[in-house]
């Protein structure tokens, strides 16, 4: 799928699949009345047989590609549920840190409000046009030296050591899941399977045996605008992280404003 399709507003995203696929197939319409269907004899069970094949092809086809649009919603769920989970853990830590002495309390405070802003401002934008940067790792490495230097010396700093050690791992997890989900998305081997399924399922309404041009030409043009609007909810929801629709920062934002600036 031409990446430029994502950059662009959803609207003008369903605008051109919908006339791209009905074009075509309105043209390989014309193409088949003209140049290969007046030489195939018909009789009067063509139409039954031919209908046959399309229910057949039709069921086949829209399990897939249904539960290919269930794989790319989860995948677009599951991307949302990855910014949440790396918020609430930035947040969680970020308490943790607040009850270590100084001046390492203000040092570890410091690293995790520059992750943020730096995902907000750097991370954000650049996961849009497929890029990673690599920015955030050098702020983690520097987060968990200043971390790991830290030595209780009560029982209490023991616990409250081991917590935020415990809520550290989890960042570095959803980091990790997060960093792995931005390149996610369906392999070429997929959208080969959905285009060509796609022209097999439209060709097949070319062989009905209709006399009136226009109503021929409406059926198809129906099929293929169903089509292409099923092509379109997979595209939108393929690349949660990138393009002009894509899982948003706000939930950082939020821990930016709420949690880590709040006046104290």
């Amino acid at each position: 799928m031409p990446m430029w399709l994502y950059e662009i507003r959803p609207l003008y995203a369903a605008l051109i699949l919908v006339t791209l696929i009905e074009v075509v197939s309105l043209i390989g319409l014309i193409l088949a009345r003209r140049f290969i269907v007046p030489y195939l004899h018909y009789h009067d069970g063509v139409n039954d047989a031919v209908s046959g094949t399309v229910q057949a092809i039709g069921v086949f086809y829209g399990i897939t590609v249904g539960l290919i649009a269930v794989g790319v919603w989860n995948t677009n769920s599951d991307a949302s549920a990855l910014v949440s989970k790396e918020a609430t853990a930035i947040a969680s830590l970020y308490r943790d840190v607040s009850g270590y002495p100084q001046p390492i309390r203000d040092e570890l405070r410091s690293k995790l409000r520059e992750y943020t802003v730096y995902i907000i401002n750097e991370a954000w934008p650049a996961q849009k046009k497929g890029i990673q940067l690599d920015t955030g790792s050098r702020i983690i490495d520097g987060f968990q030296s200043q971390l790991y230097t830290f030595e209780p010396t009560s029982p209490g700093q023991s616990a409250l050591h081991s917590e935020t050690l415990r809520a550290f791992n989890q960042l570095l997890d959803a980091r990790r899941m997060r960093n792995i989900a931005v390149d996610a998305g369906l392999s070429s081997v997929m959208w080969s399977v959905i285009w060509v399924g796609a022209a097999i399922s439209i060709a097949i309404g070319y062989f009905f045996r209709i006399e009136d041009l226009k109503l021929h030409t409406i059926l198809i043009g129906l099929m293929s605008g169903f089509l292409a609007m099923l092509l379109f909810m997979i595209v939108i929801n393929d690349k949660p992280f990138y393009g002009y629709v894509s899982v948003s920062a706000d939930a950082y934002q939020q821990v930016l404003e709420r949690v880590i600036d709040l006046p104290r």
